[in-house]
């Protein structure tokens, strides 16, 4: 799940909430969506962002998430 994966990679890196969105230049809100599921499916921008700020490949970030064909 997205949500878990963000949230266990900003524990990882040390990061509150706040922090995230700020190197990502997002909200705050929109990682507090994210992270309680709330936003199922944010945009590939709003990803790559927080991607940046985890230090995370986009694909690593969602790797596990998105199933392949």
């Amino acid at each position: 799940m997205l949500a878990k994966r963000i949230k266990e990679l900003r524990n990882k890196r040390g990061l509150s909430q706040e922090k995230l969105a700020r190197l990502a230049n997002i909200s705050y809100n929109t990682i507090v969506k994210i992270e309680s599921g709330q936003s199922k499916h944010p945009t590939i921008q709003t990803m790559a962002g927080i991607a940046k700020a985890l230090k995370v490949s986009l694909d690593k970030l969602v790797d596990q998430i998105v199933p392949v064909d």
